[in-house]
């Protein structure tokens, strides 16, 4: 693997590690200024996302520079078709190991998007991170990095199934690591058949948009579905 990838894991695990440091110094600074403390962790957030993001796209520059490609990239219109499909392909995995989940008995719902969206409902400017920023990082490391690597020397299943289970533990929600795992083999997916990383980004950008903005919006009418749902599994319950 390039030195610079390596350099890039170390920038993203240190982003990951830095809110041990970074949120107590931002709560000093808060009271010392008297700002509001509810907005020390989405502040810390945006901070030390953008910072990393920066810092990551410095050291790739090399790549992103037109005419210099690691990868044989496929048409430009072969790659937005499936930049498109892939968002839908993305909401159908998601939806399928969810519904897997809750037949083996896992409750609906994930704790990680609901403090998410209590971040975002404090200070709606994070929702750069949690749909743009933070996506863009996880399809580099995830994607282009960690699978790329393996796929260099296994087959794809391989490859996915080890980038998509870490992939899915730094979420750390391991209750819920089949629905992040076929989001991962999903966007490995786009990436092999594209051999562009841009696919995978704009699919994952666009699904964690997707879930955002309707979770936001269409919160209540949620909370009642599920409601409704769970009154009419126990009444049928109730006659098995």
């Amino acid at each position: 693997m390039k030195k610079e990838y390596w350099i890039v894991l170390i920038v993203y695990i240190a982003m990951q590690l830095s809110s041990f440091a970074g949120i107590p110094a931002f709560m000093f600074g808060f009271r010392l200024f008297g700002w509001r403390q509810e907005f020390v962790v989405p502040v810390w957030l945006i901070t030390s996302f953008t910072l990393a993001f920066l810092i990551i796209l410095v050291i790739l520059r090399k790549e992103m520079k037109p005419g210099v490609h690691s990868e044989r990239n496929t048409s430009i219109g072969h790659s937005i078709k499936w930049a498109i499909l892939g968002v839908f392909l993305a909401l159908f995995a998601q939806y399928t190991a969810a519904i897997i989940e809750r037949l083996i008995g896992i409750e609906l719902g994930s704790k990680n998007t609901q403090e998410i969206l209590t971040i975002i409902n404090a200070f709606p400017l994070a929702i750069l991170v949690t749909s743009i920023i933070g996506p863009i990082l996880e399809e580099i490391v995830f994607r282009k990095i960690i699978f790329g690597a393996f796929y260099k020397r296994f087959n794809f299943f391989i490859s996915a199934l080890i980038s998509s289970v870490v992939f899915a533990l730094v979420h750390m929600e391991p209750e819920h690591l089949l629905i992040y795992s076929a989001m991962g083999f999903t966007f490995a997916f786009l990436y092999v058949k594209t051999k562009r990383i841009l696919v995978p980004i704009f699919a994952h950008v666009s699904m964690n948009t997707m879930v955002v903005l309707v979770q936001s919006v269409y919160k209540d009418d949620i909370e009642r579905l599920m409601r409704e749902a769970e009154a009419v599994q126990n009444f049928i319950g109730g006659f098995l």
